[in-house]
């Protein structure tokens, strides 16, 4: 992830949240997690980056799903009150999984899963970054006075 995101039309960008909505139905039927609906006052795209879903599943629980050019993840609703902070709670999870690997002697010495540790914590970097990127996460209404 860049500190600047690329110009995208507007037809780019609804392709892009569209993909990656799909992908994101996908993961969850895939891991048994029927949804509902997505809350989109809580949902967030940083195109083409990350994308940040709140759903609602057909057993009536809330998650947030986050996907886009970062692992695909879930959490219970209670991780975050917000898109920003879910992002940091994902952030502070893939560190912890990638120091997991690492100290796991026998997942430290296979170099895929070497690889995969360094893609957590290059993610999760780029994930705390974006968090502390103010101008992102201004109300609309400011984000037309600065």
């Amino acid at each position: 992830m860049a500190n600047e995101q690329p110009q995208m039309s507007p037809e780019e960008m609804s392709a892009w949240v569209r993909e990656q909505f799909q992908a994101a139905n996908k993961y969850l039927a895939e891991n048994g997690i029927i949804s509902d609906r997505v809350l989109t006052k809580d949902s967030r795209y940083l195109a083409p980056y990350v994308a940040i879903w709140k759903f609602t599943t057909q057993d009536k629980k809330e998650l947030w799903l986050v996907n886009g050019d970062v692992p695909t993840d879930v959490a219970g609703k209670n991780a975050a009150d917000n898109a920003r902070d879910v992002l940091r709670y994902f952030s502070f999870q893939w560190q912890m999984k990638a120091q997991s690997i690492l100290d796991d002697p026998k997942a430290s010495a296979n170099p895929e899963q070497q690889r995969y540790a360094q893609y957590l914590v290059d993610r999760a970097e780029a994930l705390y970054d974006v968090v502390g990127m103010e101008e992102l996460w201004a109300a609309p209404e400011e984000q037309g006075n600065s």
